[in-house]
């Protein structure tokens, strides 16, 4: 709920703390500004010049839900809790502590409440650019508080005040994440590599992943956050329906690049059921300071 993770937030570009109004029905600032409350349970906070994207309209968001629902990724979302449980060991973050973990590109929480049910007293908060994932997020969990944010702007959240941040599949700001974060703690990635889906990428016209993309994103984040172990690679292999793949090609952005006839046709012609490689990498990376 957003009452668990108020004292987090900030108002973008100043950083003013923000409380919840007496009404409870937004978030108010000490010069006036307000930010209401959606009926749904999430909060809007953006700059002045407002939120430059959409993300994931309603339709990507239900295949995303139909997709997750079925445990295809239950890997991955094994994986990301397992790295923040590392995360906050190498903090130093007692077992009775109440840690607050962020998840950029929440989409509808299903790594974020996974890792939430693992630590008891984490509080967790979800920032995505989507209305209809927030809508979605902002229930995930009795933990979880829902914002609506853009990734790649300043995040409306005070300077260290997250102990571990995850990012699976989304948008990376390093400069932010280097910012939000206490000392001593971690972003956690997941992101796709060459390999991925690779079953289907010939028969839906579909791109592979790029090669060098972890290199990139290393030296991409180099000039604010260290990776603090080599990259770990997660394979593993789905069985996939018709339905499943479709949901799967309908939440990622293929979805934009491919007229849905013709994804429908080529889907039809597909195997009723196929074994399709899944195959990511974790990463985990610290604010980068003056000694290194």
């Amino acid at each position: 709920m957003l009452t668990d993770i108020v004292d987090v937030l900030a108002t973008p570009g100043d950083f003013q703390p923000l409380s919840m109004a007496d009404d409870g029905l937004s978030l108010v600032a000490a010069d006036g500004r307000s930010f209401p409350i959606n009926e749904s349970g999430y909060v809007t906070i953006a700059g002045a010049e407002g939120l430059r994207y959409q993300g994931d309209d309603a339709e990507m968001i239900s295949a995303r839900e139909a997709f997750l629902s079925r445990g295809h990724y239950a890997t991955f979302v094994e994986a990301v809790t397992a790295a923040v449980h590392d995360a906050l060991d190498d903090a130093g973050v007692d077992d009775d502590a109440s840690p607050v973990l962020l998840e950029v590109g929440a989409g509808t929480g299903y790594y974020l409440s996974h890792s939430l049910d693992s630590i008891p007293g984490s509080t967790g908060v979800g920032i995505d650019v989507s209305l209809p994932a927030a809508s979605i997020l902002a229930h995930c969990h009795p933990r979880v508080g829902a914002v609506v944010a853009d990734a790649w702007a300043q995040l409306p959240l005070k300077d260290n005040s997250v102990d571990v941040i995850a990012v699976a599949f989304a948008p990376r700001n390093a400069s932010e994440f280097a910012r939000v974060l206490k000392p001593g703690g971690q972003v956690v990635v997941l992101t796709d590599v060459p390999g991925h889906l690779l079953e289907l990428r010939e028969p839906l016209g579909i791109t592979d992943v790029e090669e060098g993309k972890l290199e990139r994103l290393i030296d991409q984040a180099s000039s604010h956050l260290t990776p603090i172990a080599e990259p770990e690679i997660i394979e593993f292999p789905m069985t996939l329906d018709q339905q499943s793949i479709a949901a799967q090609i309908g939440m990622s952005p293929s979805a934009r690049h491919i007229h849905p006839d013709v994804l429908g046709r080529r889907i039809a012609a597909l195997p009723d059921h196929m074994t399709v490689t899944a195959r990511a990498a974790i990463l985990r990376f610290a604010a980068r300071s003056e000694e290194n």
